[in-house]
Order: structure tokens, then sequence, then C-alpha cells
């Protein structure tokens, strides 16, 4: 059997002495996409720091991390680099730096990867079009602040893609998204799932989830308390705590979502 496209063995994060993740271990195969779910304060991000080698100031973190080979989740460094995953922030306003265009950041990584300068620039504005921007070659010379939201969070999707590494951590993706810009991102990366990639799906929106992932890690209070294929998950919720998020979560939309897991499964 070949080695997971994510590995994770008992990683724990810890601030002041008071630990916030406890000891965490899951891992995730190639091309399986999983969604880590949760309330605010449940670990999530926390988890997506480590994971990304993007750990907070004031943050301890112990445990063992592996893309292939292991690195230290208190480490830091580029996504491209020790953490082996890229990530896609909830603000993305925080992840694109105002000052530089939008196209200029994107090139780096590909410049990084040896492309010239005008291979870089094709490989851009197929990745923009690739997360869904309708005229990406117009994006490029353009700076955050003459972007939309969704626009944003496209560019930061392209931006993950750029590193080329094998896994993608969305970290609640669409949640400053209206409902139109939520669905087009989701497409995104719905379509980069389907190319046979890996995803981790950090969100609390289980409708979500359940439309873009085939498996679900849940998150209460640092612990994952729940580890299922989705269409179980969302039929037949075993933890308390699940139970209670699909049932804050049921409607028309999530039982079509159960349907299309439970089929796919």
């Amino acid at each position: 059997m070949p080695a997971p496209a994510l590995s994770v063995k008992n990683l724990v994060l810890s601030h002041a002495g008071r630990q916030l993740v406890h000891p965490l271990t899951f891992s995730i195969q190639w091309a399986e996409s999983v969604a880590l779910l949760g309330a605010s304060g449940s670990g999530k991000s926390l988890t997506a720091s480590a994971l990304t080698g993007t750990v907070p100031e004031g943050i301890t973190a112990s445990g063992e991390i592996s893309f292939g080979t292991a690195f230290r989740p208190g480490d830091r460094g580029s996504a491209e680099g020790i953490a082996g995953a890229a990530l896609v922030s909830q603000d993305p306003q925080t992840s694109l730096n105002p000052l530089v265009p939008v196209g200029k950041q994107l090139l780096i990584p590909h410049r990084r990867a040896g492309f010239s300068r005008t291979e870089a620039r094709r490989e851009a504005v197929l990745l923009l079009a690739q997360a869904g921007i309708e005229d990406p070659a117009a994006i490029l010379p353009r700076y955050t602040g003459e972007l939309s939201g969704g626009q944003l969070q496209r560019v930061c999707i392209a931006l993950a893609l750029a590193c080329r590494t094998e896994v993608l951590v969305a970290d609640e993706p669409t949640t400053a998204l209206d409902a139109v810009t939520r669905h087009t991102v989701l497409a995104s990366l719905h379509s980069w799932v389907s190319e046979g990639r890996t995803l981790l799906f950090i969100t609390h929106d289980l409708a979500a989830a359940a439309a873009l992932c085939s498996r679900a890690l849940v998150m209460e209070g640092g612990h994952v308390v729940e580890d299922a294929p989705m269409a179980e998950l969302l039929l037949n919720p075993r933890h308390p705590y699940t139970r209670r998020l699909v049932h804050a979560a049921s409607g028309a939309a999530l039982l079509k979502a159960a349907a299309r897991t439970s089929v796919a499964a």
C-alpha cells in the first residue's frame, strides 16, 4: 500500500500550557477529499496552520506530519517548501500583498520552479481560468483592492495550485462570500478534486462539505469525535455533537447532498 498523501500522528497544539488541539491522528489518501467539520473554536484553523507550516506565534506544537517526508509541525516556511501543503485561507485579504499586482504574486512560485517569465505568465493565466476567473489576463495587472471577495478567493486558489503541492488545505474558503460567489468557488474546488488531487476542506458548512467531500472528520473542543464516510455521517451520525450539526443543517439541499454522496460511495 502506498503511503497516504497526508499522515498526522499525535498532533498537539497548545498555548500557555493549555492544550487547544488534543492528540490528533488521521490520514488522507491520494485523490481523497475530506472535510474537517466543527464550530468556531473547535481547533480546525489551528490544525490547518500546523499542516501548512504557519503555526501562530505563541502556539507550541508537537507530533508528526508527513507528506512523503516528515516534518515538525512547529516549523515555519513556505507552503511549497516545508509543509507539502498549500493553504487557501478564509481571509484572502491577509493572504495577498495589496501593494503588488496579483499577477506578479502568481508568477513567484512558477519562477521558483524554473519557468521563464513568459511561461510563468501563461501558467498563471491557466490557473486563474481553472479557479473560475472569466478573464484571467485582465486580472493579472490588478491589485487586491480592485477585486471582489470572490475574485480574491479564486486568486488564492490559483496561488495554492501554483505551489504544486500534494495536498490543498482550504480553510473556510466560502465563509464571507455571497451565495453565487460561494457556488463558483466550490465549483472551482470540485474541479480541482475531480482531477485526482487531495483536499482537506475545513468548514462549519455541512452542506458545502457534503457537496464536495467523500469523508468527514468532526472536531469538538480540540478532539476528533467522529470520522466517517460523508453519506454515513449525514444519514446516520453517531456522536451527539455530529447529530446536532446534522440536525442544524437539515434541509432539502443537505438531503440531496446525502443522496449524491451515498450513490458515489
